[in-house]
């Protein structure tokens, strides 16, 4: 007889072992059917995972689109960094995939060289990158296409824009999901169109120039369905998506009450004014100057919690940009200012990926201490900022040295844009003379959902500022220098977007730096740079010595020591060659520092760890066999 048959407690054993196979195949299978959406992402800032921003966009989606992920799998063998990369933007578009509920159809595509998915990726307008100097390229790319055909492109992944993936991915769905152009609607006083220079003087002189239209506006044009407004105009577009206000001078009552109520029945507004605009040269000034004229939104910035004296200009001297002098001589202009990347808020999604903006006579913008509105800085100035009145400022138009003459600095950033959200009120008590609502529009009192993006400065759109207009056979050529126009498009796209869209933020690092090590190698670095100085003053102090000496030849020209100049530079030598070595030695130590570190660390990972490990699983298979026995004996 069977000795298995016999023995109750083999057979009882064996049939908890199938349970337990049994339980563990039926979890997985819950696990797939049930839990296939949980996430548990414990990185700092969350960078494995969608927003909640993303999912609304998601949620929004009518008809299905395809997202087309290229990739050169197979060309890109032995580029890690690019290979990672690439796999991380496949699991955030699987992400949109998953959390899609079918909305979103994910296809990964290899187009080896010579192949069809080659040719549908150049067909679709992806960009191939160069690896090698033989021609070989790769492919690491979106395309999207809806229902309508309609299709949107990332031409290349950059590396350096990780921050900005999600929210480029967000955008290009968005976009393929509401296809009609988004409508921009301006209101200025400037020339921004072209047309004939308003210059008094030129006029007087018989001399009307021909002004062509600024390359911001013309890149609006081309982007977005743009309405130019009258200078009078008491109405906003329904339709209208952004407003934008460029240097809104002397507006009416009527229209800020336009303004007020556009904004507090959720529409969105781009506002660029001026303490002093370059490009305003209405009436002459001083000693035949243009004088250029201020702009203001008045009790419009009083409720959005904004203060703005446009009667005060920036000047700041450590961005000053360097330009020709009316003496024809360069120099550094402090109020014409160039700011760097340190200078924009790099988590702010409009402006993370620039790094030069310029403008002048900029203004500046703070937080009112009473205000109910959010106040969230795009860009600033350096510490090294103060102000001067805009008369002053014009005084030194032909000097722009008198700026800097007794110029003192705040000791801390001034702010020139700004997004403006949340709750506010409306800017009026009570309608303004002549106007009369009708019985089917409300008079609206107050929002939670601000939307306002305020630049203190108009002359970031003009061209000699960020770019130079060139004609190639009969076409404007734009050379950029600056970002002042990818600035405006990205505001642009910012607030013409969902607010779902708005939402979405830059995402966190995905290469977390080794703080520890990186002390380690800041504290020797120092120690070594210190060593490195001390060294170097010696060596300056040995060439002015044999500088003396070579002063002091003989008619033969050979150089003459003294038994005591011999042994000072042998002394010195042996010194160099002392401190040398102990450079040496301080490299040496750093670099054993961070290795023993790296070795605890392989240690940790390598042995510690899975042992511990291994001590859990042995203890609880222990605790389990102990318990089956138990019950086994009963």
């Amino acid at each position: 007889m069977n000795s298995t048959q016999n023995n109750p407690k083999k057979i009882s054993f064996s049939l908890a072992l199938a349970a337990i196979a049994f339980a563990f195949f039926a979890l997985v299978l819950l696990n797939n059917l049930v839990f296939n959406k949980a996430r548990i992402d414990l990185t700092e800032g969350n960078i494995y995972s969608i927003s909640d921003g993303t999912h609304q966009v998601l949620e929004q989606i009518d008809e299905p689109i395809n997202l087309y992920f290229f990739f050169s799998n197979k060309a890109t063998e032995g580029l890690t960094s690019l290979r990672n990369y690439a796999s991380r933007v496949q699991s955030l578009l699987e992400e949109y995939e998953l959390y899609s509920d079918g909305k979103v159809k994910l296809h990964i595509i290899d187009p080896e060289p010579f192949s069809e998915a080659e040719d549908k990726a150049a067909e679709m307008g992806l960009t191939a990158a160069p690896i090698s100097a033989i021609g070989e390229s790769v492919y690491l790319g979106l395309a999207a296409t809806n229902s309508l055909d309609d299709t949107e492109i990332i031409a290349f992944f950059d590396p350096s824009q990780e921050r900005q993936l999600e929210y480029e991915i967000s955008k290009l769905i968005h976009r393929l999901s509401n296809p009609e152009p988004v409508k921009v609607s301006v209101l200025t006083s400037l020339a921004i169109e072209g047309g004939m220079n308003p210059n008094p003087m030129a006029m007087q002189m018989g001399q009307p120039q021909q002004t062509p239209a600024w390359a911001s506006f013309m890149q609006l044009q081309q982007l977005y369905d743009v309405e130019v407004l009258a200078n009078d105009a008491e109405t906003i577009p329904s339709d209208t998506k952004v407003l934008v206000l460029i240097h809104p001078k002397e507006l009416t009552d009527a229209q800020l009450f336009a303004i007020d109520q556009y904004v507090l029945a959720g529409g969105k507004a781009l506002v660029f004014v001026d303490p002093a605009a370059e490009s305003d040269s209405q009436a002459p000034g001083m000693m035949g100057m243009p004088s250029p004229s201020s702009s203001d939104l008045n009790q419009l910035f009083t409720a959005w919690g904004v203060e703005y004296d446009a009667s005060q200009i920036l000047l700041d001297a450590a961005k000053g940009l360097e330009i020709r002098m009316p003496n024809g001589m360069p120099g550094r202009h402090i109020g014409y200012i160039g700011l760097t990347q340190e200078n924009v808020n790099s988590d702010d999604i409009v402006t993370a990926s620039l790094s030069s903006i310029n403008g002048a006579s900029m203004g500046s913008i703070a937080h009112s201490e009473n205000a109910t509105t959010n106040f969230e800085p795009i860009f600033s100035s350096s510490e090294y900022a103060n102000f001067t009145s805009s008369q002053t400022y014009m005084m030194a138009a032909r000097n722009p040295d008198m700026l800097s003459d007794g110029f003192n600095p705040l000791g801390e950033p001034q702010v020139i844009a700004a997004r403006i959200s949340g709750t506010v009120k409306s800017a009026f008590d009570q309608l303004p003379e002549g106007i009369e609502l009708d019985e089917d529009t409300e008079w609206l009192k107050e929002t939670n959902d601000l939307q306002v993006m305020l630049v203190a400065d108009t002359d970031v759109l003009t061209d000699s500022f960020w770019v130079q207009v060139s004609n190639f056979f009969g076409q404007q050529v734009l050379q950029p220098f600056a970002n002042n126009g990818d600035f405006l498009i990205n505001a642009v796209d910012n607030l013409g977007g969902s607010s779902a869209l708005m939402s979405i933020r830059g995402r966190g690092q995905y290469q977390r730096p080794f703080d520890v090590v990186e002390q380690l190698t800041v504290e020797a670095e120092a120690k070594f740079r210190e060593q490195e100085q001390r060294l170097q003053a010696q060596l300056q102090e040995t060439e002015n010595q044999l500088s003396q000496l070579q002063s002091s030849q003989q008619d033969g020209g050979q150089l003459v020591l003294t038994p005591e100049q011999e042994a000072a530079v042998d002394e010195f030598v042996a010194k160099k060659l002392a401190i040398r070595k102990e450079l040496r030695e301080v490299r040496h130590q750093l670099d054993k520092d961070i290795e023993t570190l790296g070795t605890w660390l392989k240690v940790l990972n390598i042995a510690i760890f899975p042992l511990l490990l291994t001590f859990a699983l042995a203890f609880v298979a222990r605790q389990v066999r102990k318990n089956m026995m138990a019950q086994m004996q009963r």
